[in-house]
């Protein structure tokens, strides 16, 4: 961040609601405030160290807060993600009591040394689509013993928004329909994104189990879901593939 305010305001959007279980039980789509730092290739080390010394301070002065998850990818690139209920949710204070607790020169120092590892970062809303989302175990965005992850970026035009949205149904019901073992997380594009997107998140235990999950499903959704994807594809304006890792030792959960 340029600043320590601009830091901590953005910061703080990932500490509103609870990020491991969606908690809402209906269909309506719940929004993510997504904080991404494009971290630069040599400066991973130095910058995943500074993530957890705030990390360890947080923890030291339980700050309640609902904490947040954390995934960075193979191009160097590391997603905070927390859950807000409306964009009213962006007023509320960043780190209640951190600073006071650790010292306000000792957090700007900690955020200086942050900034020093990248270049680019931006900030986006994104929505889990529960309608879209195949997951017929109940959906969570951290399933146990899955860190693995593979987002597939869906874009589209305007004008083909309403029949995309179609197809990516017809995808959803052959996958139910066969009685799939492969789950998905689908996410709308939202304010200050680039572009209109669908993000397909996909989990594997690595990517040999990713693979082996890939291929038997194929297998078993056939022709009939080959004729989905392809009817997909075909309304599709570009088509983005990105290997991920969840990263729980970054992630910040109060205790009690």
């Amino acid at each position: 961040m340029r600043t320590l305010k601009i830091k901590s305001f953005i910061l703080s959007l990932l500490f509103m609601l609870p990020a491991l279980i969606v908690a809402q039980q209906d269909n309506s789509p719940q929004a993510f405030w997504v904080h991404e730092d494009v971290v630069k290739p040599g400066m991973v080390e130095e910058y995943e160290e500074v993530c957890k010394e705030l990390l360890g301070h947080m923890k030291t002065h339980n700050i309640q807060n609902d904490g947040w998850i954390v995934t960075n990818t193979a191009d160097s690139r590391y997603l905070f993600v927390g859950a807000i209920d409306n964009m009213a949710d962006l007023d509320k204070s960043p780190f209640p009591g951190l600073a006071e607790k650790m010292g306000a020169d000792k957090m700007g120092a900690l955020f200086g040394r942050m900034d020093k590892c990248y270049d680019t970062e931006q900030d986006y809303v994104i929505y889990l689509d529960k309608e879209l989302s195949y997951m017929p175990g109940g959906i969570t965005q951290t399933p146990e013993g899955q860190n693995y992850r593979k987002f597939h970026y869906l874009y589209f035009t305007p004008g083909n928004r309403a029949m995309v949205k179609e197809k990516m149904k017809a995808i959803k019901d052959v996958f139910a329909a066969k009685g799939s073992k492969m789950d998905y997380r689908v996410y709308k594009s939202g304010f200050g994104t680039r572009g209109e997107f669908y993000m397909v998140a996909v989990a594997g235990k690595d990517p040999v189990d990713y693979a082996q999950k890939g291929a038997a499903n194929q297998e078993l959704l056939g022709e009939d879901g080959q004729k989905a994807m392809g009817e997909l594809w075909g309304s599709l304006l570009k088509y983005e593939e990105i290997a991920g890792q969840m990263r729980p030792d970054m992630a910040y959960s109060p205790s009690n």
